[in-house]
């Protein structure tokens, strides 16, 4: 029972961190139409970027510029590359995003290389019991501090004009601009919190029991893009529902893999694609996606 626990606590910990990089997911696509390619790369951005300056500023000053610097990366991608074609051309743009990855992946990996950098996160290695289980001090405050950044994200997209001014063009792009609403900048900021995300979220994927930042930690990024389509591109609610159902699964196909032997011993690598893939056969929208209405 305890190890069914523990399993479910880190399965939740994990889905937690992968909420904050879906929601960057379904942010960008709400503003834009456009499927985020580049953002794993902005999450080793930020990882690397706090990195290489928490000797200097400490832990909490380099995360603080980490994000900034992550946020403003992320918005220049939009200001720089894809405004400058035309914004109707999602398929277009979508495209172009793979091009962003593979140039920023491919410096971060140089400058990397094989090393394991560490983040300078307060926790460490520690861990607290709670009765039967025991948990890493940073799956606790992965939980904690993405409860609250999630939280203060939706009171955004609910008490503020631009959440107002996001949730409209997301509705309809046209009409949205006819009333005045400046669907540049929206999108624009809608990048730059995307990329602020992906940064804090790469503090968690880096942290303990994970050995560090490495090269391949942006990749994680494509294990929450399925949790952002079963729980609905358009949907934040969903990109949450389905970051905690991705990150509770891969954590039991983790912990019981000498069960599922008969599956592969890479099972738990494939588990968020094949819980889309089966969840999107029930559901062709997502969990909280609705069908689009034609007339005709």
């Amino acid at each position: 029972m305890s190890t069914a626990l523990d399993t479910v606590l880190n399965g939740l910990a994990l889905g937690s961190v992968y909420a904050l990089v879906a929601l960057g997911f379904v942010i960008i696509f709400k503003a834009s139409a456009v499927m985020n390619f580049a953002h794993g790369s902005l999450l080793l951005l930020g990882g690397y970027l706090t990195a290489v300056l928490h000797d200097r500023l400490g832990f909490a000053g380099a995360l603080a510029l980490a994000v900034l610097a992550t946020a403003a990366a992320a918005g220049l991608i939009d200001w720089l590359l894809l405004r400058r074609l035309d914004p109707h051309a999602a398929h277009v743009l979508t495209i172009l995003t793979i091009g962003v990855d593979i140039l920023l992946m491919t410096d971060l990996t140089r400058r990397i290389g094989g090393d394991l950098l560490t983040l300078g996160d307060p926790w460490g290695s520690d861990v607290t019991e709670l009765g039967p289980i025991t948990v890493a001090d940073s799956r606790i405050a992965s939980i904690l501090v993405s409860l609250v950044v999630i939280a203060a994200v939706f009171a955004v997209f609910r008490f503020t004009s631009w959440g107002l001014s996001l949730r409209a063009a997301a509705e309809d792009h046209e009409a949205a601009a006819l009333m005045g609403i400046r669907l540049a900048r929206i999108r624009t900021l809608a990048w730059c919190l995307a990329g602020a995300l992906a940064a804090l979220a790469a503090v968690f994927l880096a942290a303990f029991p994970a050995p560090g930042l490495e090269r391949t930690t942006g990749q994680i990024a494509l294990k929450a893009f399925p949790a952002a389509i079963l729980g609905g591109m358009a949907s934040p609610p969903g990109a949450l529902a389905g970051s905690l159902l991705i990150g509770v699964t891969e954590a039991l196909a983790a912990g019981y893999q000498s069960e599922l032997s008969a599956l592969g011993e890479g099972f738990g690598d494939v588990v968020p694609y094949a819980v889309m893939v089966l969840v999107l056969l029930v559901r062709p929208a997502g969990l909280f996606g609705t069908r689009e209405a034609a007339r005709v």
